[in-house]
């Protein structure tokens, strides 16, 4: 007879075995299949992968004007295991630096979220060629650490610092967000240098480099079979003019605000500027951290880009919008004519207006920027209960012609942080006022005041699209990719359901303007203007705008200007849009012109910073 007390214990201890040899079965392969840490300290020991960083693509103007490019440079790496007897005096001798800044430097490193003591940190970066020998002579002394050559970033004017960005070191989430970047890599922080920065970054190559027992290289593994070159990145040339944009922001020294210019028939963005600025070179290299922190504490918030982030309400120029819808819904003629008396009176209420003769016709009225007479047209627009159902029907048909113009969203400009301004819409009048309310109620949205906001660059399309007597192409900053073409995003074109002929109607109405009217300080003998002040109202000093093209057939420029605290628009506004067209249309400005463009320059405004 059988024991099955022994039978049961021989099959608990054959499972006892199993388990303790699937254990290490399983132990195992984590470490050799799993495990990074290992990897890399086996890899470690036999490979050094050094790592090549391809040219960063270069960038021009529209004219071929080097605007950025690269210089050698070199990056000290530090492998932590191999670091070993270091004479941290002479090494902080030779870089320049104090035994603090090392001891936080290695701290850094250790600290971070990327840290392996197997694979190379970065420990200074960015170090020009000129203050590299001194090191490279003394490296063999420092063991564990190693050099990497890259490239620094320059930039070959001070201006244009918005539009051109700048590039820093990764951060631990933009890592994360893509496997092309290490620890130490550098991307594309603002500007064009960060919306292209897939063209712009080339690819990595690498060297796998053979290494002995004592960590010497012995020479590329396998003859270098597996080493990749780098692929440099995609040099890309702007619309920008850099000589147009220099123009621009001297004009706007001392003064807040921004000047976009575009090329009507290709939505190419001839000049953004924003005021203040700062000069470009500032983020160039090692210092860029000092000067970033001093740019972001600067009151006057000069890292803003206001040509695209700047939330303006665009006073009179958005009175040709307010033309082209009345004219297209048929609530006006060309002919109709709307009385002012020193501006649109009903009841008790009053919108103020300048002394001009009335009633006007809509030419007149655009001339003369006549509070008035708009306001009129969007009291009968949303009163029209034979047209529309209620006040939000009439509302939201506006909204509709408004949003169609490129108000109210994202244009879709090829640039980082770009506002969409704001069109009301009846839902928002109803949640403020409920069904209680009526073209009186919100009257001043009708001469781009109260709830409406625009950006710079939504005026200048406007101005763009009236150019074009119908139609804009999405604006863009980049005009050609070595290699390659730009998105459908920014080529596409947009026709805005108004017929051509009412457009005839607000072009004729804004030269006018220039002929005789508020912008007649813009016209000239060599080409026609055509243009619209506006003066937007504001808690303190008005705003100063101006929106225009030329010349009035087959336009090349069109533009918008805006100053804070300008005051009237044919203060600021008119003489700096004109300057920037005859630069543009000419080539230069004449003599008369740039005695004008000085005193324009040396005239800031005071601002309350605080």
């Amino acid at each position: 007879m059988k024991d099955h007390q022994y039978e049961n214990r021989k099959f608990v201890l054959g499972g006892i075995a199993l388990i303790v040899v699937v254990t290490y079965i399983v132990r195992l392969a984590f470490l050799q299949l799993m495990n990074e840490d290992y990897k890399a300290h086996a890899d470690s020991n036999a490979f050094l992968n050094n790592v090549i960083f391809p040219a960063r693509g270069v960038i021009y103007d529209r004219n071929g004007e080097l605007l950025v490019y690269n210089q050698p440079a070199y990056d000290i790496m530090v492998m932590m295991r191999e670091v070993q007897d270091l004479d941290t005096l002479d090494f902080c001798q030779t870089l320049g630096i104090t035994q603090e800044e090392f001891d936080q430097r290695m701290r850094t490193i250790k600290d971070g979220k990327n840290y392996s003591s197997y694979t190379q940190q970065l420990f200074v970066g960015q170090i020009p060629a000129k203050d590299f020998s001194v090191f490279q002579e003394k490296l063999f002394r420092f063991r564990g650490f190693y050099v990497r050559e890259r490239t620094i970033r320059r930039y070959a004017f001070s201006s244009a610092a918005h539009v051109l960005g700048d590039v820093a070191e990764v951060s631990s989430g933009e890592i994360e967000k893509d496997a092309y970047y290490a620890p130490g890599d550098y991307i594309g922080k603002q500007g064009v240098e960060c919306s292209y920065e897939t063209e712009l970054r080339g690819e990595k190559g690498v060297e796998v480099l053979l290494r002995d027992a004592y960590g010497r290289i012995q020479g590329h593994y396998r003859g270098g079979k597996y080493d990749r070159k780098p692929v440099p990145g995609k040099n890309i040339t702007l619309s920008i003019d850099i000589k147009l944009q220099q123009l621009g922001e001297r004009l706007m020294e001392g003064k807040k605000g921004a000047i976009v210019a575009i090329e009507p028939k290709t939505g190419e963005v001839l000049a953004m500027v924003s005021a203040p600025s700062y000069d470009a070179r500032l983020m160039e290299g090692k210092e860029r951290g000092k000067k970033m922190v001093e740019l972001q504490r600067d009151p006057l918030h000069p890292l803003v880009n206001r040509a695209v982030q700047g939330f303006y309400p665009p006073g009179s120029t958005f009175k040709t919008a307010q033309a082209l819808t009345f004219l297209q819904e048929g609530i006006i003629t060309p002919e109709t004519a709307y009385p002012c008396s020193h501006g649109f009176r009903f009841g008790r209420l009053k919108v103020g207006c300048h002394g001009h003769p009335a009633p006007l016709a809509l030419e007149p009225a655009i001339a003369t920027s006549c509070n008035g007479y708009f306001c009129w047209g969007l009291y009968y627009m949303l009163g029209n209960r034979k047209k529309y159902s209620s006040v939000q029907d009439a509302m939201t048909t506006w909204k509709d012609y408004m949003v169609d113009m490129g108000f109210g969203y994202k244009l879709g400009i090829d640039m980082p942080g770009e506002a969409r301004g704001l069109i009301p819409n009846a839902s928002f009048y109803n949640d403020r006022y409920g069904n209680s309310w009526s073209g009186l109620t919100i009257i001043s949205i009708s001469i781009g005041q109260g709830e409406v906001a625009l950006t710079p660059l939504q005026i200048a399309n406007l101005g763009a699209t009236i150019a074009n007597r119908g139609y804009y192409i999405t604006p863009h900053v980049v005009k050609g990719i070595e290699g390659g073409q730009l998105a459908d995003s920014v080529q596409q074109k947009h026709r805005v359901k108004v017929d051509k002929e009412h457009y005839e109607r607000v072009v004729a109405g804004m030269r006018r303007s220039v002929l005789g009217g508020t912008c007649r300080t813009a016209n000239n003998g060599w080409y026609e203007v055509c243009g619209k002040t506006g003066t937007a109202q504001n808690k303190g000093h008005d705003h100063s705008v101006f929106m225009g093209f030329a010349p009035r057939t087959n336009p090349q420029i069109a533009i918008a200007v805006y100053v804070e605290n300008g005051g009237w628009g044919a203060t600021y506004g008119v003489p700096i849009g004109a300057l920037m067209m005859e630069q543009y249309i000419r080539g230069e400005l004449s003599p008369a012109s740039e005695a004008k463009a000085q005193k324009i320059q040396e005239r800031h405004i005071s601002y309350d910073n605080s």
